[in-house]
């Protein structure tokens, strides 16, 4: 097959959110010999994913995008528009160099932004097209300032964003957790048209430390630290922490956002002498070695809908460190990993979240890394990208089987 993958974020090096799971994917597509042409903002190794003779990079140059660049949320606004004429362009410019017209078998899209754009072209080219909703994108302004989520705005990018998929006919949609497919379906999507595929991790990356580390507990957090990570729980979690175990130390890995370094602040204000480590952002093959001499990985989100429907990427990468997990009950984690001891789920609120921190520093050296143990190996066994990446390809090729099917039922009708 001829694959057109679109993304709103740049292909390598991950940046966070979703962005780890592309350049997996497209490589269980090249291993079954299929031909990717990426369609996604400009970025620094292009050249060497390119050496592949069966990827073709097309990049996306009229202005910057990434998770942290300036006027994000204007730029994710006029993206899908511009991909959709970028691909155009770029089959224009391609009929140019070659004398041939750019065919695609299938469109697949990743994240909401760039789904906007495949279901433009999806009426255009008549192109069977796979969306990946790789989390509930506006789900999680639910937790954004009141001025914003009352005027309405968001109940109707929540509708969009849910409709999308009934309203384009995509062939499928692949979802990040059980959750989001749920919603999805009761739009009156096709239940047969949705895999949940979840979120992976690199478990070769993400394993457990070879020697228990020495010295003071660390409870870490991973991620990019936009408005919705950092809420009054994790706030009033950490204080309560800080205050009944002062030795421990906090470490959040990530870009420094404005929302991070006001957290900070105001936890150095609140609570003198705590140690609060910021290393900002670390690629995604080294966070592995920030994470693994950690005591417990956290995970204190809102709760949304976009954090109910989220597969949070840092709890598979914590348990795939070993590390214990403490989170709040967020409906995807407490669906999958119900029966996992080495994660200890809190209510919604501070005191109770800061408690099952607490708990989790009070394990036994040794009772902790027999919980991480197990737990590495069963995320690894379940969720390690090249398993996830070949549940999504076979998925793939099951809905460009399907379309051609019928496409061919209907010529056959057609036919005197």
């Amino acid at each position: 097959m001829r694959i057109a993958f679109l993304t709103h974020e740049p292909f390598s090096p991950p940046t966070g959110g979703g962005s780890a799971e592309a350049p997996y994917l497209v490589r269980e597509f090249r291993n079954r010999g299929h031909e990717v042409h990426l369609f996604c903002p400009a970025f620094p190794d292009a050249d060497r994913v390119a050496a592949d003779p069966g990827i073709v990079v097309h990049a996306f140059r009229r202005w910057a995008m990434g998770r942290h660049t300036r006027a994000r949320t204007l730029k994710y606004l006029l993206f899908p528009s511009a991909l959709a004429a970028h691909v155009g362009r770029e089959q224009c410019a391609w009929k140019r160099r070659t004398g041939q017209r750019l065919r695609f078998d299938v469109i697949v899209a990743q994240h909401t932004i760039a789904c906007v754009a495949a279901a433009r072209l999806r009426r255009r080219l008549g192109v069977p097209v796979v969306f990946n909703y790789l989390d509930f994108l506006t789900g999680f302004m639910e937790t954004w300032p009141a001025a914003f989520t009352r005027s309405g705005l968001v109940a109707a990018l929540t509708r969009f964003e849910m409709n999308l998929p009934r309203r384009c006919d995509a062939e499928g949609v692949m979802t990040v957790s059980a959750p989001l497919a749920d919603r999805i379906a009761a739009t009156g999507y096709p239940r047969e048209r949705l895999r949940t595929i979840q979120y992976g991790f690199d478990a070769g990356l993400f394993r457990p430390a070879e020697r228990p580390a020495a010295g003071p507990p660390v409870v870490v957090m991973h991620g990019s630290f936009d408005t919705h990570h950092l809420g009054p729980i994790a706030r009033g979690a950490v204080a309560r922490v800080h205050a009944r175990r002062p030795d421990a130390r906090f470490r959040f890995v990530g870009t420094v956002t404005p929302d991070l370094a006001a957290f900070v602040a105001g936890l150095r204000a609140a609570s003198p002498g705590i140690t609060v480590e910021t290393p900002g952002f670390v690629a995604y093959r080294d966070v592995a070695a920030l994470l693994r001499d950690a005591t417990v990985g956290i995970v204190p989100y809102e709760a949304s809908n976009g954090t109910h429907c989220a597969f949070v990427a840092k709890a598979v990468e914590y348990l795939g460190c070993g590390i214990p997990v403490a989170s709040t009950p967020l409906e995807n984690l407490t669906r999958h990993f119900a029966d996992e001891p080495a994660i200890r789920f809190s209510g919604f609120d501070a005191t109770s979240f800061a408690d099952a921190i607490l708990e989790r520093l009070a394990l036994p050296a040794a009772e902790r890394a027999r919980l991480g143990a197990a737990a590495a190996a069963r995320v690894a066994r379940e969720l390690d990208w090249p398993v996830v990446a070949r549940n999504a390809t076979d998925f793939v090729e099951a809905c460009v089987q399907g379309a051609r099917r019928a496409t061919s039922a209907r010529s056959g009708t057609q036919t005197p």
